[in-house]
């Protein structure tokens, strides 16, 4: 009996890099003596999440997200560290293992392109010796979920991006995961469709109690769907918590906006602070959370402003402080 579904203790990635001196010489010096670097794609991290959970797991490019998603799936063979999923090691790849869960990755295309969708979908209730009456069962409710009853029917490469998105998403639930690890599901798709995959993730965790691990660069797919976020950065975490305290922390700086009664030049509005955005009469700009109250009063005595606001700085600026930092301190 395990007490999580995942258990990631001390977790370790390292890769051997090649490393070429620059020009033809160089490449040709390569042939006979190669140099190795080693790369630390995920450096000693530890956590766990439990059934149910829906967690972010955010980080910029080159944090470490994808490789960890790979290791917990069974893809990728740690370099050091234990990892438990679901009371299985993963790089054992046991059948009853990957039977229970399911690696989506955004910028991979799954399904056989030249084919409906409906093609890949026998074939993976055939792999995953799924009953012909839990398969038309689960087929029907998921199509009519994500709305696409019409078009796995249709060949892959004729389907729009969001379209292969939700087809992409019903393959790889069809077998009923009761874990999820989603790579950037929601990215190159338009607002409409972000918003139509997010209300998916959130009625398929809570119908099915499913643990899901997602990664989004978009943090609105993490503001909607996830309560706690594990920040990780150069391979390490920096924080794991609820989100609800990483917006509440104190920014170090804040913004403040300003409605003006007449055309000005931003250059004129640059000496008060960094200038966010400016168009016709309307500008923001960012100052340091201890100087507010002196250049909100000096704003108002040089201009004829017309309305003002200062307001804390959206969740990405805050995160993007965090990264920048590489520390965080709750």
């Amino acid at each position: 009996m395990y007490m999580s579904t995942i258990s990631v203790n001390n977790l370790k990635k390292y890769f051997r890099v090649h490393k070429k001196k620059a020009g033809v010489s160089g490449s040709i010096y390569s042939l006979f003596h190669r140099s190795y670097e080693v790369a630390q794609a995920v450096n000693n991290i530890s956590f766990s999440v439990s059934q149910g959970e829906l967690v972010g797991f955010i980080g910029p490019n080159g944090a470490g997200k994808t490789t960890t998603l790979k290791c917990l799936s069974g893809v990728l063979y740690p370099t050091s560290g234990s990892i438990s999923v679901l009371g299985f090691q993963p790089f054992d790849r046991k059948k009853d293992f990957l039977r229970q869960i399911s690696l989506v990755l955004g910028q991979k295309n799954q399904l056989w392109w030249d084919l409906p969708a409906y093609e890949s979908y026998l074939l993976n209730k055939e792999i995953y010796e799924i009953k012909e009456s839990d398969f038309k069962e689960r087929l029907s409710e998921l199509t009519k979920l994500l709305n696409i009853e019409d078009v796995i029917s249709i060949p892959v490469r004729k389907l729009s991006l969001g379209q292969r998105m939700k087809c992409e998403l019903v393959a790889q639930l069809l077998h009923a995961p009761k874990l999820l690890f989603l790579d950037e599901p929601t990215i190159g798709l338009d607002v409409v469709m972000q918003q139509r995959i997010r209300q998916f993730i959130k009625t398929y965790n809570k119908k099915y109690n499913a643990t899901i691990l997602l990664t989004s660069h978009y943090m609105q797919d993490v503001k909607e769907l996830c309560s706690r976020v594990i920040i990780i950065n150069k391979g390490s975490i920096l924080y794991d918590g609820r989100l609800s305290k990483i917006t509440e922390r104190p920014s170090a700086h804040k913004r403040i906006r300003l409605v003006f009664d007449k055309n000005i030049d931003s250059s004129e509005l640059s000496r008060f602070g960094t200038v966010l955005s400016f168009e016709e009469q309307v500008g923001v700009i960012s100052v340091p959370r201890s100087k507010i109250s002196l250049v909100t009063a000096e704003l108002l005595g040089t201009f004829s402003v017309a309305d003002i606001t200062i307001e804390d700085p959206p969740i990405e600026d805050v995160i993007r402080e965090i990264f920048t930092q590489n520390s965080v301190r709750l």
